[in-house]
């Protein structure tokens, strides 16, 4: 059977995906499963080659992957370096602080030490807070959970990421959610510039489990507390 080599960390950031228990052979979450899902309309099955946050793209340059699939929003700096299906998923970004932390909005964020992926449209939120210091994280194999421990232990005031994986977080004893930004980033799976083939390929396959309703299954299952953007996501086909 072909096979799609698909870069991503291995991190613990359910729902949309947590850590794999056997290597990376095989991953757990809403990502993997609707990767897997698109694989197999296409006959294929997945080969995740997992890899730190910053080496995900260069491996999709370089040949060590066929394309990024993790939770890569659609955004220039990215376009110049991949080129991007369409949407698959649409999330807004969530700012989480440590509990009782009174903040619950962009201008309380004046004087806070802001933590962010470095590039990311979670940092890019984080620029446009009033007077905030920005912290960016990356170069490290889960850069998730180095933000979680860095709001825990005070190094940062707040962390910003994507609400799918931070609001469950608030309910958490040792943090609070701040507020949600109605971003509506669009994520998309990042091939190699030229891989036309590989492109055209997935932009078909994500745009037949949209129109038969497997992708909102798949939603259903991990994500049920979160309405499908099946409106957005229909609007952007190619």
């Amino acid at each position: 059977m072909r096979t799609i080599k698909l870069a991503c960390i291995d991190s613990a950031a359910p729902p949309l995906f947590d850590l794999s228990t056997d290597g990376g052979k095989t991953r757990p979450g809403f990502e993997p499963d609707v990767a897997v899902l698109v694989a197999g309309e296409l006959g294929a099955e997945v080969e995740w080659v997992i890899l730190p946050w910053d080496d995900m793209i260069p491996a999709v340059q370089d040949g060590r992957a066929d394309a990024v699939w993790c939770g890569q929003g659609i955004i220039p700096s990215r376009q110049e370096l991949v080129d991007f299906t369409r949407p698959y998923t649409v999330f807004n970004e969530s700012v989480l602080v440590r509990a009782g932390d009174p903040a619950r909005a962009p201008e309380d964020m004046r004087g806070y030490r802001v933590g962010a992926i470095a590039g990311s449209t979670n940092m890019k939120l984080a620029e446009t807070f009033p007077e905030a210091e920005l912290v960016p994280f990356g170069a490290s194999d889960d850069v998730f959970a180095d933000m979680l421990e860095a709001v825990r232990s005070g190094a940062v005031d707040a962390m910003i990421d994507d609400d799918v994986v931070t609001v469950p977080l608030g309910d958490e004893p040792e943090f609070d959610l701040a507020f949600t930004a109605q971003t509506r980033n669009k994520w998309g799976v990042g091939v190699r510039k030229g891989n036309t083939e590989l492109l055209e390929e997935l932009n078909g396959a994500i745009g037949r489990v949209l129109d038969d309703g497997r992708l909102e299954a798949v939603w259903a299952k991990w994500m049920p507390h979160l309405p499908f953007p099946g409106e957005t996501l229909r609007g952007e086909g190619s």
